[in-house]
């Protein structure tokens, strides 16, 4: 007599109805388990390239406002000398330019602060994933 086993929807499934030995199904599900391993980690690198591509577009931003700052502060000196060596109107000029200039600047380094904290380095999905793993893991262990 075959040593069977019934389930809730009447199918009858034998001891050994796959044929395969256990090591063998042990052996499969090690490997999918590192092949889900494998495909974890590289979602993580994928996600980790392109939060360092936003990071840096937000930090060529704050290099733009820095080098912007640098010509504005030097309109702002050049409009005090003028200022104070003729009282005339290169002076006027000067100062209106170095405070466009500093206008500008402050733009782009309001809009690449604002980016860099918008910018998440934790691959989110990532985690999601692995969660959802580890909690289909537990539930085919019971």
């Amino acid at each position: 007599m075959k040593d069977e086993t019934t389930l809730n929807d009447g199918t009858n499934i034998g001891a050994r109805s796959s044929g395969r030995p256990i090591s063998q199904i042990v052996q499969e599900i090690l490997d999918h388990v590192t092949e889900i391993i494998r495909s974890e980690f590289r979602l993580a690198r994928v996600e980790v390239r392109q939060d360092l591509r936003f990071v840096a577009k937000a930090f060529l931003l704050l290099a733009v406002a820095v080098v912007l700052s640098l010509y504005a502060l030097g309109f702002v000196l050049l409009g005090v000398v003028y200022g104070l060596a003729t009282h005339m109107s290169p002076s006027l000029s000067a100062l209106v330019v170095g405070i466009g200039v500093g206008i500008i600047a402050a733009v782009f380094l309001q809009v690449g602060r604002k980016r860099i904290k918008q910018a998440s380095l934790t691959p989110d999905r990532t985690i999601q994933s692995l969660e959802e793993n580890v909690t289909w893991m537990k539930k085919q262990a019971r």
